[in-house]
């Protein structure tokens, strides 16, 4: 009778090791399935990321192709001024510049005089400017593949240049914005505030400068929720620190990791502000500042970082003031200067960003027909000199032939020259000097 215990208990645990071995097995086999099916759909999207590679390749080949056939396609000329066969560095490194008719919508025109030019570059590397004051720190670096100087800003704070200290109802302002690839979407905007009198001194209040009582405040984020995009946000406050409007937008020109570099350009016409992103209007609101009070400090915030290495840059500093009339000084003065048509570093290659300053030249000549001008271009000192001069000659020709192209100004009506270094309009010591001699001239003939 034992014995027969002993073999049904034997049996029982033998088919339960079974069963157990059985369910062990069917799970391994589960999983395996499971993993190929991950690793099948994955070898699928590449396989489709794959060919739509392929085919946007061939299509960006047609477009070349094309683009030669008709000879669209402009020169390129090296920053060093030493050969005009080498292309410009952005183009090897594979990035396309946008063309003026990307910019339709890009209506922005430079005040009529620059007061303020700053790109840092009296300032020695590791050190803050000397010239702005901060309740923080932050110090003057390099970035490989960009030019010049920038203001690296990575921590808590408010940075404000001592040197404006007072904002006109009409002024532009414009500078150059980076953040690091992998900027953390909980890390702090990037704030820029136009401040009242009062504001200006509650410099080591940071809270004040959070929420200010009295202000317009236009801030940038480089990373919006889910992706894709970035964040433009306004606010304003009136004299009794209540919150009159506020907003916020998306945009895809300075998304981080693939647009970590943006163009800004602030736009006041008195109580109007427009503010641009690259070629894009962001904002366009008509009664951002209060008609009553006196702007007289500009201030930058950071509200805090999630991550050790998040971090904002900063870079070229431009403002000018003066409401720009282009009809007047052209048709009754009989001589416009601008200094809103910009160009590549040595190179007669205009920037996109001209766009508004150009259309806004184009619209007076079409009105009067009976008007010539003669176009001259101006360099500051820095290179060759005779290279400056043949530089100026060659930005004069271009600024025709794209009012010409691009605007359908006839031809016939516009000379082109240029004078080089030779007729400088500022000194040519100081970056501010600089800016003002680079500048193109229009006198009627």
């Amino acid at each position: 009778m034992k014995n027969i215990l002993l073999a049904v208990l034997f049996m029982f645990c033998l088919n339960h090791l079974s069963a157990q071995i059985n369910i062990e097995e069917k799970l391994k086999r589960k999983l395996e399935q499971r993993a190929d099916q991950k690793l099948d759909e994955a070898i699928d999207k590449t396989l489709d990321k794959t060919e739509e590679g392929v085919k946007d390749a061939a299509k960006s080949d047609k477009k070349k192709k094309k683009e030669n056939k008709s000879g669209n396609e402009s020169e390129n000329v090296n920053e060093s001024n030493d050969s005009a066969d080498e292309p410009s560095k952005e183009n090897t490194a594979g990035k396309s510049n946008p063309s003026l008719k990307t910019y339709s919508t890009f209506d922005f025109v430079p005040g009529e005089k620059i007061i303020v030019q700053d790109d840092f570059s009296n300032v020695s590397i590791g050190d803050f400017p000397s010239d702005w004051n901060t309740n923080s720190g932050g110090e003057i670096v390099t970035v490989d593949g960009e030019q010049g100087k920038w203001l690296m800003i990575n921590k808590e704070g408010v940075f404000m240049p001592d040197y404006i200290g007072s904002l006109p109802e009409n002024f532009t302002m414009q500078f150059d914005v980076m953040a690091n690839e992998d900027f953390n979407y909980y890390s702090g905007y990037l704030m820029f505030t136009f401040l009242s009198a009062e504001q200006r001194e509650r410099l080591n209040d940071f809270g004040q400068f959070s929420s200010p009582n009295h202000g317009v405040r236009i801030s940038l984020h480089p990373k919006n929720m889910g992706g894709g995009n970035s964040k433009v946000a306004f606010v304003n406050w009136n004299k009794s620190g209540e919150e009159i409007l506020s907003n916020s937008v998306s945009t895809s020109q300075f998304v981080v990791p693939n647009n970590i570099k943006a163009h800004v350009s602030i736009w006041r016409q008195k109580q109007r502000l427009r503010v641009y992103l690259n070629e894009e209007k962001v904002l366009d609101i008509p009664r951002a500042f209060d008609a009553t009070s006196l702007y007289n400090a500009f201030s930058i915030c950071m509200s805090g970082k999630h991550q050790e290495q998040d971090r904002y840059l900063l870079a070229n500093l431009n403002l000018a003031v003066g409401a720009p009339d282009t009809r007047s000084k052209l048709i009754t003065e009989g001589k416009l200067v601008t200094r809103g048509i910009l160009f590549d570093s040595g190179s007669d290659k205009i920037k996109p960003e001209s766009y508004g300053t150009l259309k806004d030249i184009a619209g007076v000549l079409k009105e009067n027909p009976t008007v010539n001008v003669m176009i001259i271009g101006h360099t500051d000192s820095d290179g060759d000199e005779k290279l400056n001069l043949e530089l100026s000659k060659k930005r004069a020709q271009a600024v025709k032939e794209t009012l010409t192209k691009e605007f359908a100004v006839d031809a016939s009506r516009m000379q082109a020259d240029g004078m080089g270094e030779t007729q400088p309009s500022d000194k040519n010591d100081t970056a501010l000097g600089k800016a003002n001699n680079r500048r193109v001239e229009f006198v009627k003939l």
